[in-house]
């Protein structure tokens, strides 16, 4: 699957070929159940692409030869079973519980196209724990965040500060 080490093992190549910037597919911890981009923790990195330790590695590496890192950095939605998630769907009363779109009914945004018809009948799935429904606008493994809560603008911005200060040169 290639993994942090492989991209190190293969710097000089790459430098070679006149690359100027490594762009990373979503290395997150994940489930993995849409290829990364379902985040189950935005601060580590995937067991099977390495450690933390290779991530500081290729960092090293790319600023070296002067090259630069962009990151894929999915805050669209997060995985269902990132922590946030996991107590926002513990109780309606959780503190986590509006970091997420919730509504009594699937009616809400009736007119928003479901992007994969092949397996979601809804952007919507219902929570069996909580009697309510959860936004997902892609798979139901990946609930929505909910950008109106300030808190969960603030972490998104704590987390880019985080790769950043880690030495992350972009994002997409």
């Amino acid at each position: 699957i290639g993994d942090l080490n492989g991209i190190v093992s293969r710097i000089d190549h790459i430098a070679g070929l006149g690359v100027d910037t490594v762009w990373l597919s979503p290395h997150f911890d994940s489930p993995n159940a849409d290829n990364g981009y379902d985040v189950r923790d935005y601060r580590r990195v995937m067991a099977e692409f390495g450690t933390m330790e290779d991530f500081d590695r290729l960092l090293a590496a790319l600023g070296s030869r002067g090259m630069r890192l962009v990151i894929d950095l999915v805050v669209n939605h997060s995985s269902d079973e990132h922590e946030w998630f996991v107590g926002s769907r513990s109780s309606r009363n959780n503190p986590k519980r509006d970091w997420y779109v919730w509504s009594n009914t699937d009616q809400a945004y009736r007119d928003a196209r479901i992007i994969f018809l092949d397996t979601e009948k809804s952007n919507w799935a219902y929570d069996p724990w909580t009697g309510q429904y959860y936004w997902h606008r892609f798979y139901s493994q990946q609930p929505d965040l909910n950008y109106d809560n300030p808190a969960v603008q603030q972490e998104t911005l704590d987390i880019v500060d985080y790769w950043m200060g880690l030495g992350v040169d972009g994002f997409r």
